[in-house]
């Protein structure tokens, strides 16, 4: 890393923090702000500034360095177009089904606008590819619909959110780098540096609880849409190096949390999107963690799955063996919370 990259992170850093505390103070102005409820146990209103502060930090960068981005005038519109939606969500709660509608807008803007879109989902078919043809579209629209909202529904601790970007973030600037794909790694960095701020004063590390801040529907949003951009950049075309199946072990516990929770739902006639507290972060509180142990808990389990994933993609070990096991510890993370309860009288008892 050259000097004029090494000031280009810590300007951008420092400004992410400066944001971070201005947009603080405005939120409680303009009423952007978190209240607690039955559902929302924390103590007074709680700045939802978090995303604002990336996305502001973000398009700095990218106005500074286009170059590190593809198609960077693209996401931008699409960041945007999330970031507002998400925005009017924090202060209004906007119905999920506009959100849904807008999701798929922009979606379409990326596929169309940046020709992102999953066209191969690797060789899992017994070392056969599995090619999508026009079918990629709407894969491609379900993927981004997927990880946005699995993204959003982890954020129900402090620091859950942030933690899982990193985890995501960290694999991919890994594995971008390796393969010397520089940009794309300085891009995941990037995510890297301006979440930090936020993460250390959401879990009040610095300055402690008066300045703090909750990301929002704007940020998990965003972070949502941003690493399935870097997923399919880095996994589908040419000149990308990472394996489709490897991606799913880099957001593994949002995903397979978000597939396990809405299946349970769905099991009980019960809508996949009604809020509830069977998320694992709630399963952990209610178990006897506190918040920080479950923080520390959950975090070590996705980056045990992102690290497990990334030793896959080099040790030469197929896809469908990949997939195979990914599949092995959907099921095995399912069965697990569904009889959790069981589990934890039976280990008490014994």
């Amino acid at each position: 890393m050259n000097s004029n990259i090494l000031f280009f992170f810590i300007f951008i850093g420092v400004a992410s923090f400066i944001f971070s505390l201005l947009f603080s103070k405005l939120a409680h102005i303009f009423g952007l702000v978190d209240k607690p409820t039955q559902r929302k146990q924390h103590i007074g209103n709680v700045p939802l500034v978090g995303g604002l502060s990336i996305y502001t930090s973000v398009m700095l960068a990218l106005w500074w360095k286009q170059e590190l981005l593809v198609h960077s005038d693209i996401y931008v519109l699409c960041a945007s177009i999330l970031v507002m939606i998400g925005v009017i969500d924090d202060k209004y709660d906007v119905d999920y089904r506009i959100r849904l509608i807008v999701q798929i807008i922009v979606s379409c803007l990326m596929i169309f606008g940046a020709g992102l879109s999953l066209k191969s989902l690797g060789y899992i078919l017994f070392g056969s590819e599995l090619v999508l043809g026009p079918l990629g579209y709407i894969v491609t629209i379900l993927a981004v619909l997927g990880a946005i909202n699995a993204f959003n529904m982890v954020d129900g601790i402090d620091g859950l959110l942030g933690a899982l970007s990193l985890v995501a973030f960290s694999g991919l600037f890994y594995i971008h780098y390796e393969d010397e794909q520089f940009n794309i790694a300085w891009f995941c960095l990037l995510f890297i540096i301006v979440t930090l701020p936020y993460l250390l004063l959401n879990l009040g590390v610095i300055l402690k609880d008066k300045c703090k801040i909750f990301m929002g529907d704007a940020g998990s949003m965003l972070l949502g849409f941003t690493i399935v951009w870097i997923l399919l950049q880095g996994t589908q075309g040419a000149t990308s190096q990472m394996k489709p199946v490897t991606a799913l072990w880099l957001i593994a516990i949002p995903l397979i949390d978000m597939i396990s929770t809405m299946t349970r739902r769905i099991k009980k006639k019960q809508s996949p999107f009604k809020a509830d507290r069977e998320h694992l972060h709630h399963i952990c509180l209610r178990a006897g963690f506190s918040s920080r142990k479950s923080l520390a808990l959950i975090s070590f389990m996705a980056a045990s799955l992102a690290i497990l994933g990334i030793f896959m993609e080099y040790s030469g070990m197929s896809d469908f063996m990949v997939m195979i096991i990914f599949l092995f510890v959907s099921l095995l993370y399912y069965v697990m919370l569904s009889y959790i309860w069981k589990i934890i009288s039976w280990l008490r008892n014994n």
